[in-house]
């Protein structure tokens, strides 16, 4: 069966490292030539300034600028926005969630990677740094380095029979620290509580 990596972001903008995942791209299809990557997400903004004057999207703009980078677009498929289903689909057969983010609020859909079981690769930057130990429960890399990521995933995507400890201990960290029924919702009762 061929690799699978996948992207996903509400919304594919610079917050969430689309950028630099679309620049990562030539190396790893170039790398890869089976490989089908799977980007999800609307082209609308939800953070940060629009983009570029001319551009309708961030998606836009990037294969503009990517134009004469020898991509073959029918191994990317940007599939928008997904019903949760279908997304959750999408993450049970890649071989590799792909999540990056600048030092801001913590996405819930790193953490639904998580709990499917899919192997996870993030950006060293803050909110992901307080879940992701590299190498126990996923892997990371510096958000700014486009090489770096390609670097990483041509590297994970040869070891994939190895990531199924990775991806089973970050699906143990989620429901241990984050499962609404037995830690999110008790300690939210526990302060509703009264004093004293």
């Amino acid at each position: 069966m061929p690799a699978g990596t996948e992207y996903r972001a509400r919304n594919l903008e610079p917050y969430r490292g689309f950028h630099v995942f679309m620049r990562s791209l030539p190396a790893i299809l170039a790398r890869w030539p089976d490989l089908q990557v799977l980007v999800i997400g609307g082209d609308e903004v939800s953070y940060g300034k629009p983009p570029p004057e001319g551009f309708a999207s961030y998606r836009d703009a990037l294969q503009t600028e990517l134009a004469d980078k020898s991509i073959d677009w029918n191994r990317v498929h940007f599939l928008g926005k997904l019903p949760f289903a279908r997304y959750v689909q999408a993450l049970q057969v890649s071989s590799l969630h792909v999540y990056l983010t600048y030092p801001f609020v913590l996405s819930w859909s790193m953490l639904e990677a998580m709990a499917a079981g899919t192997p996870v690769l993030e950006s060293a930057t803050a909110p992901v740094l307080e879940v992701i130990r590299d190498g126990e429960n996923g892997f990371l890399f510096d958000f700014f380095d486009t090489a770096g990521l390609a670097d990483r995933v041509c590297d994970l995507l040869t070891r994939r029979d190895e990531l199924a400890a990775a991806a089973a201990a970050g699906r143990a960290t989620v429901i241990g620290n984050y499962d609404f029924e037995r830690t999110g919702l008790p300690v939210y009762q526990s302060m509703l509580r009264p004093l004293g």
